[in-house]
């Protein structure tokens, strides 16, 4: 400690000083971080401390701006967002500098956003809570109740965590409560999700083939830690669509252990009957029973209602 003291004691020479000198020195003298940092720091001598004069009135005036926060906006240190930490830098006084917790909220969030990915979905459904989900509509609860314990049983086990099919009606918040999933898994382990609209993915994979990017825009569909089939069963099918397209998105999902989620108008059974009917080549019931058991084995049908919303 005596180190530092000796400093003051030089700066003022015995004497009062007029001017920023004094400022400095009282802002100094009476910094409890600073004295404690100079008592487990002995080894710094008075020409360290003098030559780091400046970084250490930087410390205390942005230490006191964090205390006094005014919001990341309107943060006043020079690196806006960060707060001064005194290292001993071999022998002497410098700063580190580490994000403060609004900083490192906005982080997050913004690595959370990057981690919710949608094709053909409204933005407001990105942004779905289970905080802001109505509570009221007792037609909801149940869906609400097994998308909470979906959520859990992904994070206990995501490779045993078996898929939710929600059916329903038009506007019951089916989609808004795959919203919130996807939210709450970034929010907590940090997993990415994709949620598609099928209809108008559908339609963007038959003009891909033009381009020769089918394969890697399934791929996308294939790969992600939780993909969510939004809508399955307005799309208008094809051999094509069930066979190779869907067909092979779920069979390397099921092979992967990787969950699928869905919303549909249609339950089960409606769902085979559309997957069975194609307008090229009629009705095909064994080829769309092979696709229905690779989503009724993997998830549990929940009917959710409630009034239309939309």
């Amino acid at each position: 400690m005596e180190p530092i003291q000796s400093l003051f004691k030089g700066i003022t020479g015995g004497k009062s000083i007029s001017g920023n000198w004094q400022q400095i020195a009282e802002k100094l003298r009476n910094n409890p971080a600073i004295h404690q940092f100079a008592e487990q720091n002995p080894n710094i001598d008075s020409a360290a401390w003098s030559r780091s004069l400046s970084r250490l009135f930087q410390f205390v005036e942005e230490r006191k701006h964090c205390s006094n926060c005014p919001g990341l906006e309107n943060c006043p240190n020079m690196m806006k967002g960060y707060r001064p930490e005194l290292i001993n830098d071999k022998g002497t006084p410098s700063l580190s500098f580490s994000p403060c917790p609004l900083l490192r909220e906005r982080e997050s969030k913004r690595q959370q956003s990057e981690l919710i990915r949608s094709y053909y979905v409204p933005k407001d459904i990105l942004q779905a809570t289970f905080e802001s989900i109505d509570k009221v509509d007792g037609g909801r609860q149940q869906a609400i109740l097994a998308a909470g314990e979906f959520v859990k049983a992904y994070l206990d086990n995501p490779e045993e965590a078996k898929g939710l099919y929600l059916c329903g009606e038009f506007g019951v918040g089916k989609t808004y409560l795959m919203g919130a999933i996807m939210n709450r898994l970034a929010e907590r382990r940090h997993i990415a999700s994709l949620i598609v609209y099928v209809p108008d993915f559908f339609r963007e994979i038959k003009g891909a083939i033009q381009d020769n990017t089918v394969d890697n825009k399934l791929d996308v569909l294939k790969k992600t830690p939780l993909l969510i089939l939004d809508d399955i069963g307005a799309e208008t099918i094809t051999p094509w669509v069930r066979d190779e397209v869907l067909g092979s998105i779920l069979q390397y999902r099921m092979m992967d252990h990787l969950p699928t989620l869905y919303t549909s108008n249609f339950n089960y059974d409606e769902l085979e009957d559309h997957f069975s009917y194609s307008q090229k080549s009629g009705v095909e019931n064994v080829k769309a029973k092979r696709l229905m058991e690779r989503i009724r084995h993997f998830t549990n049908l929940v009917t959710m209602k409630g009034a239309n919303r939309r």
